[in-house]
Formats: structure tokens, sequence, C-alpha cells
């Protein structure tokens, strides 16, 4: 079993019962389960599984890549005894892509959606003084095109940029007790500028006679504290940090704020009381950050701030999309700002909330991603915009999160450049994350075809190898003038779609290297290709110098953290192994551009 640590790290209640671990097992191809009424707890499975890594790991217990779109889980679990308040809930981390659960042979709910996490309250569907079944059936179609699927595979097998597809529970699955009434969520929204923060906490079946009490801490010292009775589900109150005068100037000097060389964080306790007993109690944090754009470069906390990303796929050789560990997740932030990145694009995935938290806690930015489609439709404009909804529902807390990316490379609205549909959607999505959302900035579609976008967020791998000089003096060329890059093509494809153009945002190369460097038996390929450790390290060289040379670049993404299946151009191997001396990436990666000097 694994994640023994707090699944949802910005909501932690006591009592919780974790549910990872062996499950009965089955697939279903012939699609039988549902007329057979597996549900009701008389079907023997005939295969064991390891909650939550996804059948098609090692991890699991089954290692099979084949094609199962269909398939089941049981699990017999006891309702621990201390669990003694009046609901008991339970949630899915993510589970991938279509979800019916049943307990006790009962359908309690369903889920659609690959990347997200969901809850349903089970306590009518329970039975006294006896185990109870849960049952799960998942329906992930391999080649609907329609669906977001980011770096899966909708082929037979991985090639090129896709990889080994994940189907089923690949997210922890816990039970909750809360009391009947409740804390549901809790969205913390700082004013760097004001040294204040709103906090909305949204109850379930809340009373007249009930208050919320809030304690707020910052190193081990109450800031703020007080409470507020409550009128509604919904409520709202905005609190200065600086009620008692401690630090008031830290706020113009960093002091409290939060930032990778600096992740200060602010410790949250909350308790719904009624008539002065407290029902319900949750823990929780935030971070005092301020993200915009001004004069063509990107502001953390009001002050220019030079982006250093590296693309992040959050994959792992033994489990696919699902570390292997917390401490897998803590690693690999760790090895990136060993490297001296400062943050990381996470690519064409919704990371577990324990790698945000880690992201949170050491210090380092995170652009948040989701899967894309690969075909435009009408159906796929509701998967994604759904999907993105609950994207940011889950992760809005999180201090780490500066940028939200819901395209990629025309993924999915591939005929973006002339079609007005397509472009009308990419706006449409863009204005309603800044409408859930004022405290990021958003990408309209990261690499080129950008409709309305804070970032002009351009992808250039025709950097080439050492001898191809004409490719490299092009490279040089596109990123080192604004007029280059912004007239520059990638892929063919122009940087703004037809009718859109630069209106002064900042411009960051957000793809590009992919250094290709077989180590042992290594097999797979990269956008250029060295072979040896001097090479490797003379060409990173070669290819960052140019990028810190431009005076119009404010920041990067260097692809790509670590090697994945078959692509070998990542900076660590696939099981996290350095390629070259990490001190020697650092050391690039520190020298300065021209305005670097005045941005950190």
């Amino acid at each position: 079993m694994r994640r023994k640590e707090y699944p949802r790290p910005q909501l932690v209640r006591e009592k919780w019962l974790n549910l990872n671990g062996s499950w009965d097992f089955m697939f279903d191809d012939l699609d039988q389960g549902m007329v057979q009424k597996w549900y009701l707890g008389d079907k023997k499975f005939d295969e064991k599984i390891e909650v939550p890594f996804v059948y098609q790991t090692k991890l699991s217990g089954i290692d099979n890549q084949e094609n199962h779109e269909i398939i089941w889980y049981q699990k017999k679990f006891a309702v621990p005894a201390d669990f003694n308040e009046e609901k008991i809930l339970l949630h899915f981390g993510a589970v991938d892509f279509e979800t019916k659960v049943f307990i006790n042979g009962l359908m309690v709910g369903e889920h659609v959606g690959g990347e997200t996490p969901f809850t349903f309250d089970i306590t009518p569907y329970l039975e006294e003084n006896t185990e109870q079944v849960i049952t799960v059936r998942v329906f992930d179609p391999r080649y609907d095109e329609r669906i977001p699927r980011g770096k899966q595979t909708w082929e037979e097998k991985p090639h090129s940029i896709w990889y080994t597809n994940t189907t089923g529970i690949w997210q922890t699955v816990w039970l909750e007790n809360v009391p009947s009434s409740y804390i549901k969520n809790v969205y913390f929204t700082p004013d760097v500028d004001d040294g204040s923060v709103q906090v909305r906490v949204n109850l379930i079946e809340p009373a007249d006679n009930q208050c919320i009490k809030y304690k707020i801490k910052f190193k081990e010292e109450i800031v703020a504290s007080g409470k507020w009775d409550i009128h509604s589900p919904f409520n709202e109150v905005k609190i200065q940090l600086n009620q008692q005068n401690i630090y008031r100037s830290s706020f113009h000097n960093n002091g409290w704020n939060w930032s990778p060389e600096e992740p200060n964080l602010f410790d949250v306790v909350l308790e719904l009381e009624e008539q002065n007993e407290k029902i319900d109690e949750v823990i929780s944090y935030f971070g005092m950050r301020k993200v915009h754009t001004e004069k063509g470069m990107v502001y953390l906390n009001n002050k220019p701030y030079y982006q250093k990303l590296v693309l992040d796929q959050g994959y792992w050789p033994e489990s696919l999309m699902t570390a292997p560990s917390d401490e897998a997740l803590k690693l690999d932030i760790e090895l990136a700002k060993e490297m001296g990145f400062n943050g990381c694009r996470k690519h064409q995935k919704v990371e577990d909330p324990r790698f945000l938290y880690w992201a949170d806690k050491l210090g380092f930015l995170v652009w948040g991603e989701s899967a894309s489609a690969h075909h435009f439709s009408d159906e796929s404009i509701d998967f994604l915009t759904e999907e993105w909804k609950e994207i940011v529902q889950r992760d809005y807390n999180h201090p780490s999160i500066v940028t939200w990316v819901p395209f990629n490379e025309s993924w999915g609205i591939g005929d973006i450049a002339r079609d007005k549909k397509q472009q009308h959607y990419t706006q449409a999505l863009y204005h309603l994350l800044h409408s859930l959302d004022s405290t990021r900035l958003v990408i309209s579609n990261d690499g080129w075809e950008m409709t309305v976008s804070d970032i002009t967020a351009v992808h250039n791998y025709q950097h080439g190898q050492l001898e191809e000089v004409e490719k490299f003096k092009k490279f040089n060329k596109d990123i080192g003038s604004k007029e280059g890059i912004l007239e520059s093509q990638s892929a063919n494809r122009p940087i703004y779609a037809d009718g859109f153009s630069y209106q002064g945002e900042p411009i960051l190369l957000t793809e590009f290297g992919g250094i290709g460097y077989k180590v042992g038996e290594q097999s797979g390929w990269g956008y250029t290709t060295v072979s040896s450790e001097e090479e490797f390290t003379s060409e990173y060289q070669r290819i960052m110098k140019t990028v810190f040379e431009s005076e119009i670049l404010f920041g990067f993404c260097y692809t790509q953290l670590y090697d994945v299946e078959q692509e070998i151009n990542g900076l660590l191997t696939y099981d996290r192994k350095p390629k070259c001396s990490l001190e020697v990436i650092k050391e690039i990666n520190t020298q300065y551009h021209p305005n670097m000097i005045s941005l950190n």
C-alpha cells in the first residue's frame, strides 16, 4: 500500500481511512458486468490489483499493456470504530475515464473525467455490523480522440511523443468521517498589496446558529484570529494579516511573501462551531503570492521575475502517471532545483495534489496544464470545460501554481489558425479561467497559433546539432529579436492565429532543447543527438547561451527533466539518474542575460 500521507493537503481532517492496497480486479472486454450485475458482489473477480496503480504498470501487480477498455474493481472494508460522526464520504483522487461506483450492490454515483477528484456520501448505503463492499466500474475508450488523453497513446503501442495509456484508478481512494454539517471547501485569495487574504468557506447543511472560527499562523506565531457568523452555505470574509501590527513592514520587503527563494506559508485552522461547540475542524495553508504582467515581463510579488522552467511529464517507469511514492514526487522537485530551475511546466497532466504540496513547501513554480483531446467536437468542448472547472476548484489554493495552460500546440483544436469556432473556444476557456481565478496568468495555446493570451509562449526546436550551423543561426535569430521570434514558425505553424497579433505580452520560450543522449542500453530519440557526457553538456551550454543572450525572452521551459519511454531527451534518465553533473547544469542555468540582473 502506498500514500500513507493525507491525500488532500489543502483540507486535512483527523478521521480518514486509506483504501489503497489490494483490490479484486476483472477485465470486462465483452461488457457483461452491468448486465450480469457484478456490482452485487456475487461475481468472483479473477485477479488482484494494487490500487492506485493502473493495470498497465509493474507496481499494479498485473503489468499488462493490452487494451482493455472496461475494467472492474472490488474491495471489502470495515468502517473504523472511531468513525462516530454522522456521515462517511468516499473520495477518489482520479480515475481515468468514466466511473460508476457501487456500495453493497447499490449505485451511489458516477463521474466523467480522468484527472480530477470526486466524492460521494455513502452513508445511506452502508450496512450495520458487517463488512462493506465497494465495487467500481471504469470505461476508458482507448481510440476515442474526443476525450482529454494528453500524452497517452490512442494507437496500439507507444510511439513518437505518445506514451503507454492509463486506465482506471490512478490516485488515492479514501474514506473520511464528517458531521452532518461540515466544511466542504476553503478558498484563499491573497492580496499582497493590501496585506490581507480573502477567505471563502463552503458548507454542507449549515445552520443559523453556527459560526466559523479561524486561527492563522506564520512560523508558529499567530498573526490573525477571530470568528464570523454564517448565514448561507457560501461565506466570505476579508482578514487583515497585520491586524496585530506584527511584521507590518514585511509586506514591503517580501518577509511574508511566497516565492521559490522564500517559500513562506501561512498555517490555518478553521473550526465550525454550533452553539459554542466545535463540530468540524480542518487544517489548511496558503501563501501570499501575486502574479501579473507589466512592460513585457512577468512579475512575482511586484518584482520582475525570470522563470527558468523545465518540462515535467509526470511519468515513472514502474508506475506511469502514478508516482511510486510521496518521496518520488518530492525528489523530482529537489533534482530540478539542484540544477538551477525555479519551476516546471507540468505537461499534459493534472498532477497529484501531493506534488503541488511539495512545490508549495520547497518553493517551485508550476504551470498547471491538463490533458488535451486530439479531436475538436462538441463533446471535447464539454469534457475539457468541465475538467478545467474541477481543476481550478481542486488547486486554487496552491501558491506554487502561477499559470494555467488549457491548450498545447493546437492539440484538439487543429484548425485554430483559421477556424473561428476553435478560436472562440480558446478565448472562451481563457476568459472562463480568469473568471474562476483572478490570481494567475492564462496561456491560450502554448507553442503557436495563440489567440488572446497573457504570455506569448513559443516552441522552437530548430537549434539543430553542433554541425547544423544554418539551423542554429535561424534559432539564434528567432530568439534574439522580437521581430524574429514573432515572425518565426515552429512545425510550420505561425505564432498567432489569423486575426490575432502580439499585444505586448511577455515572450517566453516554452519548449526547446530535447537533446537526445543514450545512456547504457537505452534506445530512443531526441530532437538532437549527442554521444558523450562532454558533448551533452557542451550542447546544453551552447543552446542555453543563446537563450540567455536574448534580450526579448523573459523566461524559458527546457525540454525535458527526464527521459520518458522512447524519448531519451531528458537531463535525467527515466529512473531519475543524472546524465551529467547536476552542478554543471546549475552553473549553466545561473548565467545572466543582459536584463536578468534587474529582474532577480
